[in-house]
């Protein structure tokens, strides 16, 4: 199973999923694309095998990635500051992929129905989530 992760600004969230994914999980095959080089160091520092930054690699990796975990602003083009593409949200939203999207009000854009949680919170039904895809 291939899991990517996708992130932007400091890659702190992706950085915490890497981490919590790969303990968890050891056979799955991490994908860390950060939208910028900083997210991308973030995720590889924190145990992604494999990394990229940017567009294309964003487009790219979605073709094969069965799970694809990010802020709910990986599939709006030009949220996370105009960190995502058009292109980019595009790939994502197109992707065979499942989706994994954490509901983060933030950067202009809030989710009806969603208190703000913290990441520890998300990131446990990120997991949880995760697992009832690998028992499929």
């Amino acid at each position: 199973m291939k899991v990517l992760i996708i992130d932007g600004h400091g890659g702190q969230m992706g950085a915490t999923l890497v981490k919590e994914i790969s303990s968890r999980f050891p056979q799955i095959t991490i994908m860390a694309i950060g939208t910028n080089a900083v997210a991308t160091a973030s995720m590889m520092k924190a145990g992604a095998k494999q990394g990229a930054t940017g567009e294309n690699p964003v487009i790219v990796a979605c073709r094969t990635a069965d799970v694809i975990i990010g802020p709910v602003g990986i599939v709006i083009a030009d949220s996370l500051y105009g960190e995502i593409t058009p292109k980019m949200a595009v790939a994502i939203g197109q992707s065979n992929a499942t989706r994994i999207l954490l509901p983060l009000n933030r950067c202009d854009n809030l989710i009806a129905g969603i208190n703000d949680l913290s990441i520890n919170v998300l990131i446990t039904d990120v997991i949880n989530k995760l697992t009832g895809i690998i028992k499929q």
